[in-house]
């Protein structure tokens, strides 16, 4: 694994605009950055990323077995007690789920280690997919790149192929918040991938969801919602006004329910206490566990709902705490054992391992000056070359 500097596509921006990526830049500063790419083999790519993450993921099916049948995990995980058959239920019916995102701490060399579990609202995925192969099959048109690398990277067409698995009848209503342009970017290309596996869909904004007489949501047309795909998270539909109605409403969701388990930082304690010494885990407690005196070597402050970083406190032997400010932490805190991000050249560099229908299919790269990954942390490509 090495970090290479490489010359910019001198058209990229024009080329992300009139396709739709609009937050290529944030807060007046890059998010996508193509002036250095990241070289993999092969080997790492297939024995130390995506065997993992599929490992992984055959976990916390496991962890999740076992919070839905314990009132006293779910409590940990601060899922609202009206909720907890809802989310039971979703789980014993087997609903399907579409994406995931695991972060992962990984150099090269050691085995890549789980830092968290983007299960239920995982962004930077058009990144990832779309714009990251293109920028490759440029890349070595100009170039700029050696010509037959490869890229670990078919999320696209797995997106695709799992939306026609679905079995939605009717339309496919497709939602986010108002005011984030991240956000709706990434539904309009999950949108996009719904389309073309040939479902009808039609976007909205989560606030302009209604609930008709009979409990059932509609959208501004008074048309029933029967499937929506939302890219909001599951702890805040729980405690919204509406939250009480879901269980009532008939709505298949996507995600389902029991992700809500696996997006929760509760999840790592959860799969540390089950699998403890695993090769891919962080020993992991939650804030009120008396074992988590025994993380002597430092570790991570978590909410249990954060998101981007926000209230993420680094405590590092020696050195002055690092924290991100936000809006979360009445939930509840987990504590993780320190491990830092590997440093490339000045850049503390964050792996996100993509995987579709539980299947892993590739991979997006964020760097940040400082050891804490946040919203504003750049995204950059990589190519697998032996």
């Amino acid at each position: 694994m090495q970090r290479i500097a490489i010359d910019e596509r001198a058209d990229w921006k024009s080329q992300a605009e009139s396709l739709g990526f609009n937050f290529h830049t944030m807060y007046g500063e890059p998010y996508w950055d193509e002036t250095a790419c990241y070289r993999f083999t092969l080997r790492q790519i297939e024995n130390d990323i995506e065997d993992p993450t599929a490992e992984i993921e055959k976990l916390c099916f496991q962890a999740v077995s076992r919070a839905v049948d314990s009132e006293e995990i779910m409590a940990k995980l601060a899922i609202p007690k009206h909720f907890w058959d809802y989310v039971r239920a979703s789980w014993l019916n087997r609903e399907k789920n579409l994406y995931g995102r695991l972060d992962l701490s990984y150099d090269g060399t050691g085995p890549a280690k789980l830092l968290e579990y983007n299960a239920d609202t995982p962004t930077a995925l058009y990144e990832s997919s779309a714009f990251q192969w293109l920028w490759l099959e440029q890349a070595m048109e100009r170039e700029i790149v050696p010509a037959g690398c490869d890229q670990f990277n078919s999320i696209h067409e797995s997106m695709i192929e799992a939306f026609r698995n679905f079995g939605i009848a009717g339309r496919l209503h497709m939602a986010s918040c108002k005011g984030s342009d991240e956000d709706e970017g990434t539904v309009r290309y999950v949108e996009e991938c719904a389309i073309q596996a040939g479902l009808d869909t039609a976007f909205l904004h989560i606030e302009d969801i209604g609930i008709d007489a009979q409990g059932h949501f509609t959208d501004l047309d008074d048309m029933g919602i029967a499937t929506l795909f939302k890219l909001y998270p599951w702890e805040w539909l729980m405690t919204d006004e509406f939250g009480r109605s879901i269980p009532d409403s008939g709505v298949v969701f996507i995600e389902p329910a029991w992700k809500a388990i696996l997006s929760n930082k509760g999840l790592l304690p959860l799969l540390w206490k089950m699998f403890e010494g695993h090769p891919n885990l962080l020993p992991a407690y939650f804030a009120d566990d008396p074992r988590a005196a025994d993380l002597t070597n430092g570790f991570v402050r978590k909410p249990l709902f954060s998101r981007e970083g926000a209230n993420i406190e680094m405590i590092r032997p020696g050195e002055t705490p690092l924290s991100v400010d936000g809006p979360y932490g009445s939930e509840g805190y987990i504590v993780q054992d320190l491990h830092p991000l590997p440093v490339f050249e000045g850049n503390h560099t964050v792996i996100g391992s993509w995987l579709v229908a539980s299947q892993p299919c590739g991979i997006g790269i964020r760097e940040d000056n400082s050891p804490i990954t946040k919203d504003s942390s750049r995204f950059l490509p990589h190519v697998i070359l032996d």
